[in-house]
């Protein structure tokens, strides 16, 4: 393995920790995320992460049915943690050093987020999982994960999802959707692609972050992607 990355940020969703559940966290699906970071760990990568909380519950989705979405979107910040907790105890049973940060302070259960306190624990090859977004409501975990991102100075920020790049439409619903192989930021703005929300996009072309989205779902992609090989999409 030789990586085209020094740093990166790895954007996992809450939807990815379910496995083939409809809820909550999947301990296999858990397992297999945490053979991947170990993977490239082993050949120097310096590891961020974010993960999401829409496995346990959605900020978004809930204010629409009546909830204050301040408060929804606190409730979601809260679920984030809990899946950074319970994806570093897993790592941390692989022999990975790892630190959890949260931008809301739970400082019984995890460090508050310090930019140089984050950045002295990549000096010391240290995994960092940023939880809480940022720490504020109306931010999506994707405008959190370019945020820290663009503070870490990381080299790419990668996304893994339940498909195997970007695509014009959803290609679990539409057979017949066109994937990009590179797409700039410029055109998933105009197009309006569901890929991550705009303003993280936006925050991702202001500050010359590029953005590959790949497949959790086959073995070694994590990998493969650092080192610029497999199957991805890349926004630039």
């Amino acid at each position: 393995m030789k990586p085209i990355y020094k740093r990166i940020l790895l954007k996992v969703s809450g939807e990815g920790l379910m496995g083939k559940q409809n809820f909550g966290i999947d301990a296999d699906a858990v397992k297999n995320i945490v053979n991947e970071i170990k993977l490239i760990h082993e050949t120097g990568v310096e590891i961020c992460i974010i993960v999401g909380g829409g496995n346990i519950f959605r900020g978004v989705q809930e204010a629409s049915k009546g909830i204050d979405r301040t408060v929804g979107d606190y409730v979601g910040m809260m679920a984030t943690i809990m899946n950074a907790v319970y994806l570093q105890n897993i790592m941390e049973q692989n022999n990975l050093p790892v630190r959890v940060m949260s931008g809301l302070q739970v400082p019984q259960v995890c460090e508050s987020y310090l930019y140089r306190r984050a950045l002295r624990h990549l000096e010391k090859k240290r995994i960092v999982i940023f939880a809480g977004g940022t720490g504020n409501p109306f931010f999506t975990t994707d405008t959190g994960a370019v945020l820290r991102a663009s503070e870490m100075k990381c080299d790419v920020i990668m996304k893994s999802t339940q498909v195997d790049g970007v695509y014009d439409a959803d290609p679990r619903k539409n057979p017949e959707a066109k994937r990009y192989d590179t797409v700039s930021y410029d055109e998933v703005i105009e197009k309006q692609l569901a890929v991550m929300d705009m303003t993280a996009i936006a925050m991702a072309r202001e500050n010359h972050i590029p953005i590959m989205v790949f497949s959790q779902h086959e073995k070694g992609s994590l990998a493969k992607a650092v080192c610029g090989k497999g199957v991805f999409s890349l926004i630039k």
